[in-house]
Protein backbone atom coordinates (compact mmCIF):
# COMPACT_ATOMS: atom_id res chain seq x y z
CA UNK A 1 0.00 0.00 0.00
CA UNK A 2 1.42 3.39 -0.97
CA UNK A 3 2.60 5.78 1.74
CA UNK A 4 0.55 8.96 1.90
CA UNK A 5 1.78 12.33 3.16
CA UNK A 6 0.00 14.77 5.42
CA UNK A 7 0.97 18.36 6.24
CA UNK A 8 1.28 19.69 9.76
CA UNK A 9 -1.70 21.97 9.16
CA UNK A 10 -3.85 19.04 8.00
CA UNK A 11 -2.71 16.99 10.97
CA UNK A 12 -4.11 19.50 13.46
CA UNK A 13 -7.60 18.66 12.24
CA UNK A 14 -7.06 14.93 11.77
CA UNK A 15 -5.29 13.96 14.99
CA UNK A 16 -7.73 11.17 15.78
CA UNK A 17 -7.35 9.54 12.36
CA UNK A 18 -4.23 7.66 13.49
CA UNK A 19 -3.88 4.69 15.81
CA UNK A 20 -0.20 5.28 16.57
CA UNK A 21 2.14 8.24 16.10
CA UNK A 22 5.69 7.03 15.53
CA UNK A 23 8.73 9.24 16.07
CA UNK A 24 11.60 7.81 14.02
CA UNK A 25 14.20 10.24 15.39
CA UNK A 26 16.91 9.39 17.89
CA UNK A 27 16.09 9.08 21.62
CA UNK A 28 17.80 12.41 22.39
CA UNK A 29 15.70 14.25 19.81
CA UNK A 30 12.57 12.54 21.12
CA UNK A 31 13.40 13.51 24.71
CA UNK A 32 13.70 17.19 23.80
CA UNK A 33 10.20 17.33 22.31
CA UNK A 34 7.80 15.21 20.29
CA UNK A 35 4.27 15.13 19.01
CA UNK A 36 1.84 14.45 21.88
CA UNK A 37 1.44 10.72 22.43
CA UNK A 38 4.21 9.76 20.01
CA UNK A 39 6.19 6.54 20.54
CA UNK A 40 9.91 6.50 19.81
CA UNK A 41 11.00 3.91 17.22
CA UNK A 42 14.42 5.31 16.29
CA UNK A 43 15.67 4.51 12.82
CA UNK A 44 19.13 5.40 14.16
CA UNK A 45 19.93 5.64 17.85
CA UNK A 46 21.99 8.52 19.27
CA UNK A 47 25.38 6.87 18.84
CA UNK A 48 24.56 5.61 15.34
CA UNK A 49 23.31 9.02 14.26
CA UNK A 50 26.55 10.58 15.48
CA UNK A 51 28.66 8.01 13.63
CA UNK A 52 26.79 8.45 10.36
CA UNK A 53 26.81 12.22 10.63
CA UNK A 54 30.52 12.35 11.37
CA UNK A 55 31.31 10.06 8.43
CA UNK A 56 29.10 12.14 6.13
CA UNK A 57 30.76 15.40 7.16
CA UNK A 58 34.39 14.37 7.44
CA UNK A 59 34.83 11.51 5.00
CA UNK A 60 32.35 10.22 2.44
CA UNK A 61 28.61 10.97 2.10
CA UNK A 62 28.26 7.80 0.03
CA UNK A 63 29.90 5.63 2.70
CA UNK A 64 27.77 7.37 5.33
CA UNK A 65 24.59 6.49 3.46
CA UNK A 66 25.66 2.84 3.17
CA UNK A 67 26.44 2.63 6.88
CA UNK A 68 23.21 4.43 7.78
CA UNK A 69 21.17 2.12 5.55
CA UNK A 70 22.61 -0.99 7.20
CA UNK A 71 21.94 0.35 10.68
CA UNK A 72 18.46 1.58 9.77
CA UNK A 73 17.50 -1.75 8.20
CA UNK A 74 18.48 -3.63 11.35
CA UNK A 75 16.65 -1.18 13.62
CA UNK A 76 13.51 -1.19 11.49
CA UNK A 77 13.51 -4.99 11.49
CA UNK A 78 13.70 -4.96 15.29
CA UNK A 79 10.79 -2.49 15.51
CA UNK A 80 8.69 -4.69 13.23
CA UNK A 81 9.39 -7.74 15.39
CA UNK A 82 8.74 -5.97 18.70
CA UNK A 83 5.97 -3.54 17.86
CA UNK A 84 4.20 -4.49 14.63
CA UNK A 85 3.74 -8.27 14.48
CA UNK A 86 0.47 -8.10 16.41
CA UNK A 87 -0.99 -5.10 14.53
CA UNK A 88 -4.14 -5.78 12.43
CA UNK A 89 -4.38 -4.92 8.72
CA UNK A 90 -6.38 -1.79 9.49
CA UNK A 91 -3.72 -0.28 11.80
CA UNK A 92 -3.08 3.36 10.78
CA UNK A 93 0.30 4.79 11.84
CA UNK A 94 1.62 8.31 11.33
CA UNK A 95 5.42 8.40 11.01
CA UNK A 96 7.73 11.41 11.25
CA UNK A 97 11.37 12.36 11.76
CA UNK A 98 13.16 15.71 11.84
CA UNK A 99 12.30 16.85 8.30
CA UNK A 100 10.13 14.00 7.02
CA UNK A 101 13.03 12.61 5.01
CA UNK A 102 15.13 9.47 5.01
CA UNK A 103 14.66 8.17 8.55
CA UNK A 104 10.86 8.31 8.65
CA UNK A 105 10.65 7.58 4.93
CA UNK A 106 12.53 4.31 5.34
CA UNK A 107 10.29 3.14 8.18
CA UNK A 108 7.12 4.29 6.42
CA UNK A 109 8.16 2.47 3.21
CA UNK A 110 8.53 -0.86 5.01
CA UNK A 111 5.24 -0.43 6.88
CA UNK A 112 3.51 0.49 3.64
CA UNK A 113 4.92 -2.52 1.85
CA UNK A 114 3.52 -4.74 4.58
CA UNK A 115 0.10 -3.34 3.72
CA UNK A 116 -0.64 -0.83 6.47
CA UNK A 117 -2.31 2.54 5.89
CA UNK A 118 0.77 4.67 6.56
CA UNK A 119 0.94 8.46 6.60
CA UNK A 120 4.20 10.41 6.57
CA UNK A 121 4.31 13.88 8.11
CA UNK A 122 5.54 16.27 5.43
CA UNK A 123 8.34 18.42 6.80
CA UNK A 124 8.55 16.23 9.90
CA UNK A 125 8.87 17.56 13.42
CA UNK A 126 10.28 20.84 12.13
CA UNK A 127 7.01 21.61 10.29
CA UNK A 128 4.96 20.56 13.32
CA UNK A 129 7.02 22.85 15.55
CA UNK A 130 6.31 25.81 13.27
CA UNK A 131 2.59 25.03 13.45
CA UNK A 132 2.71 24.89 17.26
CA UNK A 133 4.45 28.27 17.47
CA UNK A 134 1.87 29.79 15.15
CA UNK A 135 -1.04 28.27 17.05
CA UNK A 136 0.27 29.55 20.40
CA UNK A 137 0.20 33.05 18.94
CA UNK A 138 -3.41 32.68 17.76
CA UNK A 139 -5.28 30.38 20.17
CA UNK A 140 -5.21 32.58 23.33
CA UNK A 141 -7.18 35.39 21.66
CA UNK A 142 -10.19 33.10 21.30
CA UNK A 143 -10.26 31.99 24.96
CA UNK A 144 -12.67 33.37 27.56
CA UNK A 145 -10.26 33.32 30.48
CA UNK A 146 -10.99 33.62 34.21
CA UNK A 147 -7.76 34.33 36.09
CA UNK A 148 -7.56 32.90 39.61
CA UNK A 149 -5.53 35.32 41.74
CA UNK A 150 -4.50 35.01 45.34
CA UNK A 151 -1.47 35.33 47.55
CA UNK A 152 0.73 32.32 48.16
CA UNK A 153 -1.05 29.58 50.08
CA UNK A 154 -4.55 30.84 49.32
CA UNK A 155 -5.49 27.55 47.66
CA UNK A 156 -5.36 28.45 43.98
CA UNK A 157 -4.18 25.00 42.96
CA UNK A 158 -6.85 23.29 45.01
CA UNK A 159 -9.57 25.52 43.60
CA UNK A 160 -8.43 24.86 40.05
CA UNK A 161 -8.48 21.13 40.74
CA UNK A 162 -11.96 21.40 42.25
CA UNK A 163 -13.19 23.36 39.24
CA UNK A 164 -11.82 20.74 36.86
CA UNK A 165 -13.44 17.94 38.85
CA UNK A 166 -16.75 19.81 38.73
CA UNK A 167 -16.56 20.03 34.93
CA UNK A 168 -15.06 23.46 34.34
CA UNK A 169 -12.23 23.98 31.85
CA UNK A 170 -8.81 24.52 33.39
CA UNK A 171 -5.36 25.24 31.96
CA UNK A 172 -2.75 23.99 34.42
CA UNK A 173 0.42 25.91 33.56
CA UNK A 174 2.37 24.73 36.57
CA UNK A 175 1.35 21.14 36.03
CA UNK A 176 2.49 21.36 32.41
CA UNK A 177 5.75 22.93 33.57
CA UNK A 178 6.30 20.53 36.52
CA UNK A 179 7.02 23.47 38.82
CA UNK A 180 5.16 25.57 41.37
CA UNK A 181 6.56 28.82 40.13
CA UNK A 182 8.96 30.12 42.81
CA UNK A 183 12.43 29.55 44.17
CA UNK A 184 10.79 26.94 46.42
CA UNK A 185 8.65 25.54 43.63
CA UNK A 186 10.82 22.78 42.20
CA UNK A 187 9.00 19.47 42.64
CA UNK A 188 11.05 16.63 44.18
CA UNK A 189 11.97 13.98 41.65
CA UNK A 190 10.34 15.84 38.75
CA UNK A 191 12.56 17.58 36.23
CA UNK A 192 11.03 20.38 34.23
CA UNK A 193 10.56 19.72 30.53
CA UNK A 194 12.45 21.79 28.00
CA UNK A 195 10.88 24.94 26.59
CA UNK A 196 9.85 23.22 23.36
CA UNK A 197 8.14 20.35 25.15
CA UNK A 198 6.40 22.76 27.52
CA UNK A 199 5.03 24.67 24.54
CA UNK A 200 3.89 21.48 22.85
CA UNK A 201 2.10 20.38 26.03
CA UNK A 202 0.48 23.80 26.32
CA UNK A 203 -0.61 23.77 22.68
CA UNK A 204 -2.11 20.32 23.18
CA UNK A 205 -4.08 21.58 26.19
CA UNK A 206 -5.30 24.74 24.45
CA UNK A 207 -6.40 23.01 21.26
CA UNK A 208 -8.76 20.75 23.22
CA UNK A 209 -10.69 23.62 24.84
CA UNK A 210 -14.25 24.53 23.96
CA UNK A 211 -13.98 28.20 22.98
CA UNK A 212 -17.62 28.82 23.88
CA UNK A 213 -16.95 28.06 27.56
CA UNK A 214 -14.84 29.89 30.17
CA UNK A 215 -11.34 28.67 30.99
CA UNK A 216 -9.79 29.02 34.46
CA UNK A 217 -6.08 29.70 34.76
CA UNK A 218 -3.74 30.96 37.48
CA UNK A 219 -2.22 34.44 37.50
CA UNK A 220 1.27 33.37 36.47
CA UNK A 221 4.30 35.55 35.96
CA UNK A 222 6.36 35.40 32.76
CA UNK A 223 8.20 32.30 33.91
CA UNK A 224 7.23 29.09 35.64
CA UNK A 225 10.52 27.91 37.03
CA UNK A 226 12.91 28.26 34.09
CA UNK A 227 10.18 28.04 31.43
CA UNK A 228 8.62 31.04 29.67
CA UNK A 229 4.88 31.45 29.28
CA UNK A 230 4.18 32.33 25.60
CA UNK A 231 3.67 36.05 25.20
CA UNK A 232 0.25 35.87 23.53
CA UNK A 233 -1.17 33.81 26.39
CA UNK A 234 0.48 36.00 29.03
CA UNK A 235 -1.03 39.17 27.54
CA UNK A 236 -4.44 37.53 27.24
CA UNK A 237 -4.27 36.53 30.91
CA UNK A 238 -3.32 40.03 31.99
CA UNK A 239 -6.30 41.53 30.17
CA UNK A 240 -8.81 38.94 31.41
CA UNK A 241 -11.26 39.20 34.34
CA UNK A 242 -9.81 38.11 37.68
CA UNK A 243 -11.20 36.24 40.69
CA UNK A 244 -9.40 36.95 43.97
CA UNK A 245 -9.10 33.98 46.31
CA UNK A 246 -8.45 34.85 49.95
CA UNK A 247 -7.79 32.72 53.03
CA UNK A 248 -6.93 33.70 56.62
CA UNK A 249 -3.20 33.68 57.28
CA UNK A 250 -3.28 30.65 59.57
CA UNK A 251 -5.25 28.66 56.99
CA UNK A 252 -2.63 29.60 54.41
CA UNK A 253 0.19 28.45 56.68
CA UNK A 254 -1.56 25.13 57.26
CA UNK A 255 -2.19 24.64 53.55
CA UNK A 256 1.45 25.31 52.63
CA UNK A 257 2.72 22.94 55.29
CA UNK A 258 0.57 20.25 53.67
CA UNK A 259 1.55 21.06 50.08
CA UNK A 260 5.27 21.45 50.85
CA UNK A 261 5.57 18.68 53.42
CA UNK A 262 8.63 17.34 51.61
CA UNK A 263 10.58 20.33 52.93
CA UNK A 264 9.68 19.37 56.50
CA UNK A 265 11.22 15.97 55.78
CA UNK A 266 14.30 17.52 54.16
CA UNK A 267 15.13 20.69 56.05
CA UNK A 268 18.57 21.06 54.48
CA UNK A 269 17.06 21.17 51.01
CA UNK A 270 14.70 23.89 52.20
CA UNK A 271 17.56 25.84 53.75
CA UNK A 272 19.59 25.60 50.55
CA UNK A 273 16.65 26.98 48.54
CA UNK A 274 16.36 29.92 50.95
CA UNK A 275 19.92 30.94 50.11
CA UNK A 276 18.63 32.24 46.77
CA UNK A 277 16.68 34.92 48.68
CA UNK A 278 19.72 36.43 50.40
CA UNK A 279 20.06 39.31 47.90
CA UNK A 280 16.42 40.28 48.56
CA UNK A 281 16.07 39.57 52.29
CA UNK A 282 19.60 39.82 53.61
CA UNK A 283 21.86 37.34 55.34
CA UNK A 284 20.48 37.91 58.83
CA UNK A 285 16.85 37.20 57.89
CA UNK A 286 17.72 34.11 55.86
CA UNK A 287 19.92 32.76 58.66
CA UNK A 288 17.05 33.28 61.12
CA UNK A 289 14.59 31.42 58.91
CA UNK A 290 17.04 28.57 58.37
CA UNK A 291 17.68 28.24 62.10
CA UNK A 292 13.94 28.25 62.84
CA UNK A 293 13.34 25.53 60.24
CA UNK A 294 16.12 23.37 61.67
CA UNK A 295 14.56 23.83 65.11
CA UNK A 296 11.21 22.62 63.77
CA UNK A 297 9.41 25.96 64.03
CA UNK A 298 7.77 25.53 60.64
CA UNK A 299 4.59 27.59 61.15
CA UNK A 300 6.68 30.59 62.22
CA UNK A 301 8.97 30.27 59.20
CA UNK A 302 6.10 29.93 56.74
CA UNK A 303 4.17 32.83 58.29
CA UNK A 304 7.17 35.15 58.02
CA UNK A 305 7.93 34.04 54.47
CA UNK A 306 4.39 34.94 53.52
CA UNK A 307 4.07 38.29 55.27
CA UNK A 308 7.63 39.56 54.74
CA UNK A 309 8.48 38.14 51.32
CA UNK A 310 5.80 36.58 49.14
CA UNK A 311 2.79 38.77 49.89
CA UNK A 312 4.37 42.18 49.21
CA UNK A 313 5.96 40.98 45.96
CA UNK A 314 2.81 39.22 44.77
CA UNK A 315 0.50 42.16 45.48
CA UNK A 316 2.80 44.63 43.73
CA UNK A 317 3.09 42.34 40.73
CA UNK A 318 -0.66 41.79 40.47
CA UNK A 319 -1.48 45.48 40.77
CA UNK A 320 1.03 46.34 38.08
CA UNK A 321 0.34 43.55 35.60
CA UNK A 322 -3.29 42.39 35.87
CA UNK A 323 -5.79 45.08 35.00
CA UNK A 324 -8.73 43.26 36.55
CA UNK A 325 -7.08 42.58 39.89
CA UNK A 326 -8.20 45.71 41.78
CA UNK A 327 -11.86 45.14 40.96
CA UNK A 328 -11.78 41.34 41.15
CA UNK A 329 -14.63 39.67 43.08
CA UNK A 330 -13.36 38.26 46.34
CA UNK A 331 -13.72 34.56 47.06
CA UNK A 332 -13.40 33.77 50.77
CA UNK A 333 -13.85 30.10 51.70
CA UNK A 334 -13.43 29.39 55.42
CA UNK A 335 -10.36 27.23 54.81
CA UNK A 336 -8.44 25.39 52.11
CA UNK A 337 -10.05 22.02 52.65
CA UNK A 338 -11.26 19.92 49.74
CA UNK A 339 -14.87 20.31 50.88
CA UNK A 340 -14.67 24.11 51.11
CA UNK A 341 -13.08 24.51 47.70
CA UNK A 342 -15.41 21.99 46.07
CA UNK A 343 -18.34 24.04 47.37
CA UNK A 344 -16.75 27.23 46.04
CA UNK A 345 -16.18 25.62 42.64
CA UNK A 346 -19.81 24.60 42.45
CA UNK A 347 -20.87 28.13 43.35
CA UNK A 348 -18.66 29.62 40.63
CA UNK A 349 -20.06 27.27 38.02
CA UNK A 350 -23.64 27.87 39.13
CA UNK A 351 -23.10 31.63 38.92
CA UNK A 352 -21.99 31.37 35.31
CA UNK A 353 -18.34 32.14 35.97
CA UNK A 354 -17.48 28.68 34.66
CA UNK A 355 -20.27 26.86 32.85
CA UNK A 356 -20.05 23.15 33.52
CA UNK A 357 -19.10 20.58 30.94
CA UNK A 358 -16.76 17.60 30.55
CA UNK A 359 -13.69 17.79 32.81
CA UNK A 360 -10.56 19.23 31.19
CA UNK A 361 -7.46 18.51 33.28
CA UNK A 362 -6.50 19.67 36.73
CA UNK A 363 -4.99 22.76 38.22
CA UNK A 364 -1.75 23.29 40.02
CA UNK A 365 -0.44 26.54 41.42
CA UNK A 366 2.06 27.90 43.87
CA UNK A 367 4.08 30.98 44.74
CA UNK A 368 4.50 33.44 41.90
CA UNK A 369 7.31 35.42 43.51
CA UNK A 370 10.96 34.47 43.37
Amino acid sequence: MAVQTITAEELLGRWDDFDTIVDARSPAEYAEDRLPGALNWPTLDDEQRHRVGSLYKHSSPFDARKLGAAMAAANIAAHIERQVIDKPRGWRPLVYCWRGGQRSGALALVLGQIGFQVHLLAGGYRAFRRSVIGALEELPAALELRVICGTTGSGKSRLLAALATAGAQVVDLEGLACHRGSVLGELPGQAQPGQKQFETRLWDALRRLDRSRPVFIESESRQVGRLRVPEALLQRMRAAPCLRLELPIEARVALLLEDYDFFVRDVESFSARLDALRPLRGHETIARWQAAARAGHWPDVVRELLTEHYDPIYLRSMAGNFGGFAEAPRLAPPDGSAASLAALASTLIASGSGRAGPPHGTGSAGPAAP
